[in-house]
């Protein structure tokens, strides 16, 4: 005991985290890894020595620093949150790396390689209530501070820290720069911002699957609507919680302070929902509801869990003045049940099997309008294998339904936008892809698909920037969202980034290697390109330059050059 004693002693701790650390090994591990190693070596060793500082040890996505008080301490993290934006404006959005930082002024026992002590703990949960690009400070810090150095500081109140005993006050960090990641700050990194984890099914029967995962997307789709609240990409949230990723750690790769968990469970026409809010920066539960009902209830119990949250989050005006604008998507529980079940398919890339789903579901209820754009979606994909006529008329017919029955829901719109591509009516699909955004900012795949309008249309930089930008909205994008990039790429002629973009895709569909047999080719890369091209008809056997032609609705025939030119001297047949 003496020797602890003498060993303990006061220390101002800095705990700094990377952001979203699982979605950039996973998408690039040896380049993340790389991209670390050179942030560490060029900024944050320097900082840290400059400061009086000791880099005490790394811990995978982050790393522990110890220093002499807490004004160097505090210095070093805005200079290093500062340093950090600097470096990420010259990458891509998805390639930014982002810090949170936590401090605390604590004893601490240790030397050498590792220290222990509540300063750390602390210093530790500090760190994960920090925005990204931000840094959160204990009370004890801010008192250091007073009237020491130039930095401002927001009080957040007293916080319950998970594993500590007694509540902490916590302050945020203003720094000078007025930058998080990279960009000019707004007002959308003060927005609560939720990830809606895929609801539990606890029917005892795997096949009831799309159900839950039904009601999650609906809820996520609502809670969308709200422009103060900033909501996590679906394909995201899912993409994490399939990992098997705890709840806590998946906010924090989705950059949300608020996790929505659930479970569903029907047992005949019953139906039982349980929901959940809970902060992320410290695991406790905001709000809780359970929901017995019969299944032709399951709107109403949606529309009860989305002004729960958005009441606790944003406000009960606000809540109750956007529900009101809801329609109530259809009074049949078991059209609505053929809808799920079609859906399930259409995410997975069987439009095809969708397809009769979607249509039982309009024969029950003709007045549904989701359904209608979702038969419209699916037909436009079995479109694109069979091409034939009657496919794209059926989809038209769909979507001008859906359009009658609800003019004000994006959904609706977007199956119109992708009709009119395919129709060549480009400035009708503008109009209408245009809207889907306006009514659903934070849906990426209507972002994507705008993308492929601009494309299409014979504006490909600015397809570029709307595929960027939905790239940037989904930390784990559809693979499909590459491919379209990569296309957009080839028509401007940039094909080492074409091979960049698909190179590192696990799985590729045939257009994804069509698409890099033809950079290949205009590379020079002979070999490359004919085994790309070899792939592509292992997985379509019957592509040829006739089909290529007949499912690139292009307003310009010549954008598809520098694709028809490639694959042809790869070998493709007309």
């Amino acid at each position: 005991m003496a020797d602890e004693r003498v060993r303990r002693r006061l220390a101002a701790i800095a705990v700094a985290d990377v952001v979203g650390y699982s979605r950039m090994m996973e998408a690039d591990e040896a380049g993340t890894l790389a991209a670390l190693k050179e942030r560490r070596k060029a900024i944050l060793e320097p900082i840290v020595r400059d400061r009086g500082g000791r880099i005490v040890k790394l811990m995978g996505d982050g790393v522990l620093m110890e220093f002499t008080s807490a004004v160097n301490a505090v210095e070093a993290a805005v200079e290093l949150q500062a340093k950090m934006a600097e470096a990420n404006q010259s990458v891509t959005e998805h390639r930014r790396i982002l810090l949170r930082i936590g401090i605390n002024l604590g004893d601490v026992i240790g030397e050498g390689s590792d220290i222990f002590g509540d300063g750390v703990n602390v210093a530790a949960r500090l760190e994960a209530l920090a925005e990204p690009g931000g840094v959160c400070v204990s009370a004890k810090v801010h008192e250091e501070l007073r009237g020491k150095g130039n930095a401002a500081f927001e009080d957040m109140g007293e916080v319950a820290l998970k594993n500590i005993v007694r509540p902490v006050r916590v302050y945020r960090v203003e720094t000078s720069t007025g930058q998080v990641g990279g960009r000019a700050a707004t007002t959308s990194a003060a927005r609560p911002s939720i990830a809606v984890l895929p609801f539990d099914n606890l029917s005892g029967d795997p096949s009831q699957q799309y159900l839950s995962d039904g009601i999650t997307e609906d809820i996520t789709t609502e809670l969308s609507r709200f422009r103060n609240l900033t909501v996590a990409a679906r394909h995201a949230s899912f993409h994490l919680a399939r990992k098997g990723i705890n709840p806590m750690q998946a906010a924090r790769d989705l950059g949300a302070n608020y996790v929505i968990e659930g479970s569903v469970r029907k047992a005949g026409e019953r139906i039982r929902i349980t929901a959940q809010l809970i902060d992320a920066r410290t695991g406790n539960h905001v709000w809780a509801e359970r929901y017995d009902r019969e299944c032709h209830d399951i709107f109403a119990v949606q529309d009860e869990v989305v002004a729960a949250i958005v009441t606790t989050l944003e406000g009960r005006m606000v809540a109750a003045a956007a529900l009101q604008v809801r329609k109530r998507p259809t009074s049949s529980w078991t059209a609505y049940d053929f809808f799920l079940q079609g859906r399930e398919l259409a995410d997975a890339n069987m439009e095809k099997e969708a397809v009769p789903l979607f249509s039982r579901a309009t024969a029950i209820d003709p007045d549904f309008a989701h359904a209608h754009a979702w038969l419209a979606i699916a037909l436009l994909g079995r479109y694109w294998f069979d091409t034939d006529p009657l496919t794209l008329h059926e989809a038209s017919l769909a979507a001008q339904r859906a359009m009658e029955l609800d003019s004000n829901d994006p959904t609706v719109h977007h199956a119109n936008g992708m009709v009119m591509v395919w129709l060549r009516e480009y400035k009708r699909a503008g109009v209408h892809f245009d809207r889907a955004v306006a009514l659903n900012p934070a849906d990426a795949q209507i972002r994507a698909d705008r993308a492929n309008w601009l494309r299409y249309a014979g504006r490909p930089e600015e397809a570029l920037a709307s595929i960027d930008d939905a790239l940037k909205r989904t930390p784990f994008p559809p693979h499909w969202f590459w491919v379209i990039r990569a296309k957009i790429l080839l028509e401007l002629r940039r094909y080492g980034e074409v091979i960049a973009a698909l190179d590192n895709m696990p799985k590729k569909d045939h257009p994804a290697w069509l698409t890099l047999a033809a950079a290949h080719d205009h590379l020079g890369h002979a070999a490359l390109a004919a085994h790309a091209l070899a792939k592509a008809r292992e997985l379509r056997p019957s592509i040829s330059s006739r089909e290529l032609i007949a499912v690139n609705p292009y307003a310009h025939r010549d954008a598809l050059k520098p694709l028809l030119d490639g694959l042809r001297n790869a070998g493709l047949p007309e």
